[in-house]
């Protein structure tokens, strides 16, 4: 069985996606994509983009089709992988690679700087300070990190250069932008 998500901005907008039927595996609610979007408007243009655990694909397609010069997705599920590199192939998005491995283990072979990165592990795995650590050295200064959890930003141990600046809440979903400042 497949899920579907929908691109809400940019050129693709309106393009609806197949993504697998997998535990724990949960879009990022389109109210909070479309804040989250609106708060990285003029930032997301030529940005390289980190989407640290795609999961259905929802933070980096958007990107995508928000103008994002590049995207590298992480995902080991196997099955949802084979739907992401499905939809890269339909979208002909050439500017997006997928890795099909933990979020640990692309990070140490990953020799790039980012301007955007989306941290947005599953919630049960509680990976935010231990991914928000391995990949802080890959952030640009001035670049914009998405953090999603299920409890208080404020719970999860991020790293001091890492200043919020908007945060917003919908259901169980905190949703915090972070600016890292060096």
């Amino acid at each position: 069985m497949k899920n579907q998500l929908r691109i809400i901005g940019g050129e693709l907008k309106r393009r609806t996606l197949p993504f697998a039927n997998v535990d724990g595996l949960r879009p990022t609610p389109d109210r909070v994509r479309e804040t989250l979007f609106n708060w990285l408007m003029w930032d997301i243009q030529n940005a390289q983009v980190l989407d640290l655990c795609t999961g259905s694909g929802a933070l980096g397609f958007e990107a995508l089709s928000r103008g994002a010069a590049k995207v590298i997705m992480i995902e080991p599920n196997t099955t949802q992988a084979k739907f992401l590199k499905e939809n890269i192939a339909l979208l002909k998005a050439e500017n997006c690679q997928l890795h099909i491995t933990t979020a640990q283990q692309a990070l140490k072979k990953l020799n790039l700087s980012f301007d955007v990165v989306f941290l947005d592990p599953p919630y049960s795995l509680d990976l935010w300070q231990e991914l928000a650590e391995l990949s802080d050295p890959m952030i640009a200064n001035q670049a914009f990190i998405y953090v999603e959890a299920d409890r208080e930003l404020s719970q999860l141990k991020l790293p001091a250069s890492w200043q919020k600046i908007k945060e917003t809440k919908a259901g169980v979903v905190r949703a915090g932008l972070y600016q890292k400042i060096t």
